[in-house]
């Protein structure tokens, strides 16, 4: 009987170290693969995003910057292999985040692509009042005929990538949230936009795109799933922002939020990112092209 518990407790400890061990070799991180800022090197810079996350054992894209060429450059240069994905997440439609789909489906074809819910570029479903009848209307001034159609979603420039559209906070993956926030700014008004928040055992860390419903706005979606949030990294979206917004935004982080740690890149502005360096100092972390933001 001692020894078969001493044979029990010594296969539970090596199974608790090869676990351990596991964990601690698999990588924990978020790398820049897509901007117009960072360290001299020979990745090219071009206005956009596009981050690779690996967490987990997960490997999720998101977004895909600005140009499809300049994303398979920097891709290859930083030895990604972009065919062992576990999914991709696309924030909204804007061109910069969305043109290295093209890239991406001849590399991996079926990967899952989670995508902002609204009728535009992402097969989403048309406002079914579109079709309001008008009873009496000659048929030939009715819409199909009068008929419902068999198809009812927008157009793609991507016809066989494989969108799962998003309307609400959702958990993909066992501590993998993406959050869905919508736009009140002029130029974006009611765009929904898509974050991914990822749990670690000291906060979320949250990735955005460009923030254009107010980044603010989206950690404070993602601390309704955990308060604790302990970086944030991506775009802010402050570019021609005054200075006193922009201090606004970073005293809501920092005194509001409690945000441990800020890795601000794409458009968050050069003054953006000199007044979040100036107020979080040493938990700043330098977010350009190529950098990787080391996660708990």
């Amino acid at each position: 009987m001692k020894r078969n518990l001493l044979w029990l407790a010594f296969v539970g400890a090596l199974s608790l170290t090869l676990v351990l061990r596991a964990y601690a070799s698999e990588p924990r991180r978020i790398t820049n693969l897509y901007d117009a800022f960072g360290a001299p090197s020979a990745l090219q810079q071009d206005w956009g995003f596009a981050a690779l996350i690996e967490y987990g054992g997960k490997r999720i894209l998101f977004d895909t910057g600005n140009d499809a060429g300049i994303f398979e450059h920097n891709v290859k240069q930083l030895g990604i292999d972009l065919s062992r994905l576990d999914a991709v997440v696309i924030s909204h439609r804007h061109g910069d985040h969305t043109s290295g789909l093209k890239y991406l489906l001849e590399v991996s074809p079926r990967v899952k692509i989670y995508a902002p819910l609204e009728g535009a570029f992402f097969k989403g479903a048309l406002p079914p009042g579109f079709l309001a009848r008008y009873p009496g209307l000659p048929l030939n001034l009715q819409y199909y005929g009068g008929k419902q159609p068999e198809r009812w979603q927008s157009g793609t420039p991507w016809e066989q990538a494989n969108f799962e559209g998003v309307a609400k906070t959702t958990e993909i993956f066992p501590g993998f949230h993406i959050l869905t926030t919508k736009s009140q700014k002029p130029g974006t008004l009611e765009m929904n936009e898509l974050s991914l928040a990822v749990q670690t055992p000291r906060g979320l860390a949250v990735v955005v795109g460009c923030s254009h419903p107010g980044v603010e706005n989206i950690l404070a979606a993602a601390a309704k799933i955990d308060p604790h949030l302990y970086t944030v990294m991506g775009g802010f979206h402050l570019v021609v922002t005054p200075e006193v917004e922009v201090r606004r935004v970073v005293s809501v982080l920092q005194d509001e939020l409690r945000v441990e740690r800020v890795a601000p890149a794409h458009c968050t502005s050069e003054l953006g990112f000199a007044v979040f360096l100036e107020r979080f100092k040493d938990h700043f972390d330098g977010a350009g092209l190529g950098a990787v933001i080391p996660l708990p």
